[in-house]
């Protein structure tokens, strides 16, 4: 055997070794819940500590039940910002951060959708919050549909935004399956960019948006945000996704709850055929479905003012929901 060719094997040897080291580090890796942005403070539940925002009604006049925020996968509460306003004039508003994402913990296990769902009862049953109109963006339109199986009580209405059914009706982006991989996606978590950050998560707005404009005064948000996140929390809260749609389909989760729906999403959306899916959401008794023109995945963050309509028209409508007794099921453009 040549010195060159011993040389190289004891090359990819070496890299191969630190390869499987980096891997293990990585799987181990957690990290403690720390305040993150104004407001945000730690809530300490029985199995993680969670970072949560808690807004009064600003504006005068009487108050409505509470409004609760659960943001989408990657991503956290700040993703509620550009709604935020106009929520929180005759709303308490409650946001909080996901286990694993933004200041919450970040734990090496427990990100199974029901977890998620119990801690964040836990969390608003410690605020006092009830009979809330909660909203959930994606992943957390998972854990607010988990809630209301866990704790009706503390939801008076769901509001699911970008949300699919089933667990092949998500399309994400490449190097997001390829983190996923052995090894490999360890190594890319690793070594990714900023720039590479950006491009997955382009998919969750509409064709051809500039992600660095999306947040207004805040063009690193889908960076740090990604940043915050462990490698496990990543893996293990979107596989914690897929075995939820894998166990029950969504849409036939939501009658047993009693809870009445509202399904809105993107009419652009990349990752969802938001058209398709609505189809499934309308088949729920007395659900009411929207689309958003010009939106992509996340229309709370491309059209603040028509989702935060949508919502406070939810919230403010009768008790047992809109359009029941033969006008449910409508659907916005």
């Amino acid at each position: 055997m040549s010195r060159l060719l011993k040389l190289l094997i004891v090359a990819i040897l070496v890299l191969a070794a630190l390869a499987a080291a980096n891997a293990v580090v990585l799987d181990s890796q957690t990290k403690p819940a720390a305040v993150t942005a104004d407001g945000g403070r730690i809530e300490s539940v029985s199995s993680v500590d969670l970072q949560v925002f808690d807004s009064p009604a600003i504006g005068p006049g009487p108050e409505g039940a509470p409004i609760v925020l659960l943001h989408c996968f990657g991503c956290s509460s700040q993703w509620w910002n550009p709604a935020l306003p106009a929520l929180n004039e005759r709303h308490r508003v409650v946001r909080i951060d996901l286990i694993g994402h933004g200041g919450s913990e970040k734990p090496q296990s427990g990100y199974e959708i029901e977890a998620q769902g119990a801690a964040v009862a836990e969390a608003l049953n410690s605020l006092g919050v009830q009979g809330a109109t909660v909203v959930g963006h994606s992943l957390g339109g998972m854990v607010a549909t988990s809630l209301a199986e866990q704790a009706s009580e503390l939801v008076d209405r769901l509001v699911l935004i970008g949300v699919p059914s089933e667990p092949d009706e998500a399309s994400l982006p490449f190097t997001e399956s390829l983190i996923s991989t052995p090894v490999i996606g360890q190594a890319l978590w690793r070594v990714r960019l900023d720039a590479m950050i950006e491009g997955g998560y382009g998919s969750a707005f509409a064709p051809g948006t500039d992600v660095e404009t999306v947040f207004p005064g805040d063009p690193d948000r889908v960076v740090e945000d990604n940043r915050a996140m462990t490698y496990d929390s990543f893996t293990q809260a979107r596989d914690g996704a897929d075995g939820f749609l894998a166990t029950q389909s969504l849409a036939s989760r939501i009658p047993a709850t009693g809870v009445p729906l509202l399904w809105v999403d993107g009419a652009e959306d990349q990752i969802i055929d938001a058209a398709a899916v609505a189809e499934e959401f309308r088949a729920v008794p007395g659900s009411i479905t929207k689309l958003v023109a010009g939106a992509g995945h996340s229309p709370a963050v491309e059209a603040p003012g028509e989702t935060a309509r949508l919502v406070l028209d939810f919230a403010g409508a009768p008790p047992g929901g809109r359009d029941r007794g033969g006008r449910g099921g409508g659907r916005g453009g």
